[in-house]
């Protein structure tokens, strides 16, 4: 028997005042096929619902004694007919197995619509321009993205407007308050204005747990709520389908991304500036779709404040011996005129600046992903050229080598100058931290491709160094004013 779509293709076809030969061999029927079909009933209006059996039923003597009373039980609609199945064999042994599977499934199904619990309704929505926005984070580590190489662990946090489904997408290396506050700021004043009602679920970065399982607001997250004229909005713990525009968006922006790298060739990016533009691409192609309902939403937003919520984390911290401090558990050098002092370290989402006396000392990313330390060799290079003997147990030792190319010069070192292949390589990195650190990695490029014994010597004379220092004064010509312009002036008063 043909299916309804054959048949109703056939009589398109008829309609188009086509023979009905010409249709039928164009469609591989027969002539006499196409004469049946060609009015009448549809194949599925002329099917007779079946009311007899083929075979007797195997779970006519069980049914309603054994299987029956287990499906009542089962409120939450966990039993499967597999493990149903398993339960009669044990108890039956051979008179029951795999071939009764079929015949149990559609049982259960069919007495689950008639007699089993009611399932849980889900009530659609009517979306109001301008009045939500829904945010979360999503972790993107699926994505197998590297920076020059290395593995990139990280999440990215949406801000979706419900109405609209416009996004605003922010790079995160974890569910902090630094990160979702920059996340909702960025999307807010890409947009332009504030929805007054903000849908999260309770993550931990707004809110925190009370007893008996119930959370509340921070009081930071409400500070940034009372700044923008917004109420937080959050669904119950458990139920991630109560903020579902938030994980759709999780799933289209990912596959998306999944997509694009595809398209790309590679995962791998130079640096992790190329990997946010190539994000920020993705999403401006998501979003041109909606551009309408956006500019009709952008209207109802509530207006923006007149500046952004400072808020970070305010940390002390004592710069140890070693020129580091210690930060949530994370290490990361300072420079080594600060050893001893206590600083003030201020936290932000993908930054830490270290502060001395209300002086900024310095600012560096934050560690990301399960990395621990961050150690930078201009840090610590001028007491390790006077220490060269520490070189070779020193605890972050890889951290010396600032690209491939110092690294390779170091083997080369060793292989040519074992006896003072440490001594050498840190007088090149002193040279580096001390002038320039491309001029100097071009050098090494120069001298690793050459036959030659590699000497230090040689690389001073391709830097041709210029010691940092301030430009000179430049020297004006003293000269003598001309007053009788001001003569003048008196005699006129």
């Amino acid at each position: 028997m043909l299916r309804d779509a054959q048949v109703k293709k056939l009589r398109n076809e008829l309609a188009k005042e086509k023979t009905l030969s010409a249709v039928c061999a164009a469609l591989g029927f027969t002539d006499k096929t196409g004469r049946k079909w060609q009015w009448g009933p549809m194949p599925s209006q002329r099917k007779k619902e079946r009311t007899w059996r083929t075979r007797p039923d195997p779970f006519e003597g069980i049914w309603q004694s054994d299987i029956v009373p287990l499906l009542q039980a089962d409120r939450e609609r966990e039993l499967t007919a597999v493990v149903l199945l398993e339960n009669l064999s044990g108890k039956y042994g051979e008179a029951f197995g795999p071939s009764q599977l079929r015949t149990l499934q559609r049982r259960i199904s069919e007495w689950r619509v008639q007699h089993g619990p009611e399932k849980e309704v889900y009530f659609e929505q009517v979306k109001v321009p301008g009045r939500e926005g829904a945010f979360d984070f999503t972790c993107c580590d699926e994505l197998q993205v590297t920076i020059a190489g290395q593995v990139l662990l990280h999440k990215l946090f949406q801000f979706i407007l419900t109405f609209s489904g416009w996004r605003s997408v922010s790079f995160a290396l974890s569910e902090t308050f630094q990160a979702m506050q920059e996340g909702i700021e960025n999307a807010l004043h890409a947009i332009g204005g504030v929805p007054p009602f903000w849908r999260s679920d309770n993550l931990s970065a707004a809110t925190r747990a009370l007893s008996a399982g119930n959370r509340e607001l921070t009081e930071r997250y409400g500070v940034l709520l009372s700044h923008y004229g917004a109420q937080s909005s959050r669904i119950q713990p458990g139920e991630p389908h109560e903020n579902g525009c938030a994980e759709r968006a999780h799933r289209t922006l990912k596959k998306r991304l999944k997509q694009a790298l595809i398209l790309r060739g590679s995962r791998d990016f130079a640096t992790l500036d190329d990997y946010k533009a190539f994000v920020a691409k993705v999403v401006e192609t998501l979003n041109a779709p909606k551009a309408n309902k956006w500019e009709q939403e952008r209207a109802m937003l509530q207006p923006l404040p007149t500046e952004r919520l400072v808020l970070c984390d305010h940390l002390h911290a004592r710069v140890r011996k070693w020129s580091v401090i210690q930060i949530r558990g994370k290490t990361y050098s300072v420079p080594s005129r600060l050893i001893g002092c206590t600083v003030d370290v201020r936290v932000y989402a993908e930054r830490i600046e270290v502060w001395y006396k209300g002086q900024k000392q310095l600012q560096m990313q934050a560690i990301e992903g399960t990395g621990t330390h961050r150690i930078h060799y201009r840090h610590v290079i001028d007491s390790l050229v006077r220490k060269p003997g520490a070189f070779a147990r020193y605890r972050y030792r890889e951290e010396m080598f600032p690209s491939v190319t110092f690294r390779r010069a170091y083997d080369r070192l060793q292989k040519e100058h074992p006896t003072r292949a440490d001594k050498d390589y840190l007088r090149i990195l002193w040279l580096a931290a001390h002038t320039s650190e491309s001029k100097v990695e071009s050098a090494l490029e120069t001298l690793l491709k050459a036959t030659k014994p590699f000497d230090c010597r040689q690389l001073r004379h391709l830097c041709n160094p210029e010691p940092t220092s301030p430009s000179p004064l430049l020297l004006l010509p003293a000269t003598v004013p001309d007053l009788t312009s001001y003569d003048a002036l008196l005699r006129a008063s």
